[in-house]
C-alpha cells in the first residue's frame, strides 16, 4: 500500500475556493486527493498548517524541514516516507508516477463536467 502525504501552509480551507479568488492549483491538488482517498490500494493525506499543527511537529522530516527553512518550502510532498518534492504541488503526472497510477484516472478527476445546453 502507497503512501502519500503533503504538509501545506496555514489557510482557512483546502480547496482554494474561498477568498476573493479561486487558486486553480489548491482546487486541482483537492479533486485529485478526492479521487486519490476512494483508492483502497493508497494511503493519502493532506495536512494543512492551521488545522493540524502537531502532524507538523509529529513529523520528523516536516519538523526539521521548518527548523531550517521556514515554512518556505511548503507544500512539501512525501511518498512513503521520503521527501519527493518541495515548493509546489505536485503535477498530475508526478502523482501518476510515483503511485503507479494511471495519468488518465488523475486527468479525470480534475476535468469539468460537460454540460449539455
Amino acid at each position: 500500500m502507497k503512501k502519500l502525504e503533503i504538509f501545506e501552509t496555514a489557510m482557512c480551507c483546502s480547496t482554494g475556493v474561498c477568498g476573493p479568488s479561486v487558486d486553480k492549483e489548491l482546487l486541482r491538488i483537492s479533486l485529485v486527493f478526492n479521487k486519490l482517498e476512494k483508492d483502497k490500494d493508497l494511503i493519502v493525506n493532506r495536512f494543512n498548517l492551521s488545522s493540524s499543527p502537531q502532524e507538523f511537529m509529529n513529523n520528523k522530516v516536516i519538523n526539521k524541514i521548518i527548523n531550517s527553512n521556514g515554512i518556505d518550502d511548503l507544500p512539501v510532498t512525501i511518498v512513503e516516507d521520503k521527501v519527493v518534492k518541495t515548493k509546489k504541488y505536485p503535477t498530475n503526472d508526478e502523482l501518476a508516477k510515483w503511485l503507479a497510477l494511471d495519468e488518465k484516472v488523475l486527468e479525470q478527476a480534475v476535468q469539468k463536467p460537460a454540460v449539455e445546453l
